[in-house]
């Protein structure tokens, strides 16, 4: 099998990194366009552009695949899931409150979504380059619970390729996904799934839980973990994950 790993905004492929060499099994970090990886010619870095982009990119790995999804990455892979067009073997994700039909998005992406003052901030973030500072990037993440050396990694990360991918991808999921994808995000999948609850993850909640049972997933707390779960406590993740797979294989 191949475990493959999708990370969420404004982070790049790289945040999977000390999971994965935690894993017994080959794994692959997919780059989204824009964070870190080059814009394909017209790519216009929208919620259904990354849906299409990952299936290309899945089409292409040998599988069976399991498909683990962070942020929106994880948004990404619900949609993959619930869709059906790939063959999957597991799906994984986490914050599955924002699939919630009554989901409301948190400050920051509302920020993101208003047109000017969005570009205010990416103009802002991009200007302000000393990590020490609360409003860069690196001050940003850490102010929302990333550890300090990730959070000054991901921060050097950030440029103006993906603010804009940051803008575009959140205005297209207005006034959240389940009202842009549909009821089919919110049935039941053929494939075994996973939700993972990091229970002090600010943009998670409880409605997670309601997710799960909806999509007939398992639940599984990480206690005292927050939004970058994989970062803080690489180990404990891993061992969620493969004791999940190995469950399939049981």
């Amino acid at each position: 099998m191949t475990a493959v790993f999708v990370h969420g905004v404004p982070e790049t492929g790289d945040l999977w990194d000390r999971l994965r060499a935690r894993l017994g099994t080959a794994s692959v970090a997919l780059r989204l366009p824009g964070f870190g990886a080059p814009l394909p010619d017209g790519f216009g870095s929208s919620m259904d552009e990354y849906v299409e982009w990952m299936e290309g990119e899945l089409h292409e790995l040998d599988g069976p695949i399991d498909l683990v999804g962070h942020d929106w990455g994880g948004l990404l892979v619900a949609r993959i899931a619930t869709r059906s067009r790939i063959t999957l073997r597991s799906w994984s994700v986490d914050v599955a409150g924002i699939l919630h039909p009554a989901y409301v998005w948190h400050d920051i992406a509302q920020l993101w979504q208003t047109p000017v003052s969005g570009e205010a901030w990416a103009t802002a973030t991009l200007e302000d380059t000393d990590p020490a500072s609360p409003l860069s990037a690196s001050g940003q993440l850490r102010a929302a619970g990333a550890p300090e050396d990730d959070a000054r990694a991901m921060g050097e990360s950030f440029d103006a390729t993906m603010a804009s991918s940051v803008l575009a991808l959140y205005r297209s999921a207005t006034p959240n996904p389940f009202a842009r994808w549909g009821t089919e995000l919110m049935s039941p999948t053929s494939t075994p799934g996973l939700v993972l609850h990091p229970t002090l993850d600010p943009f998670d909640g409880p409605a997670a839980q309601v997710v799960a049972a909806t999509l007939g997933a398992h639940f599984e707390p990480l206690e005292g973990l927050g939004h970058w779960w994989m970062l803080q406590d690489p180990a404990t993740a891993a061992g969620v994950l493969e004791k999940f797979w190995a469950d399939l294989d049981a």
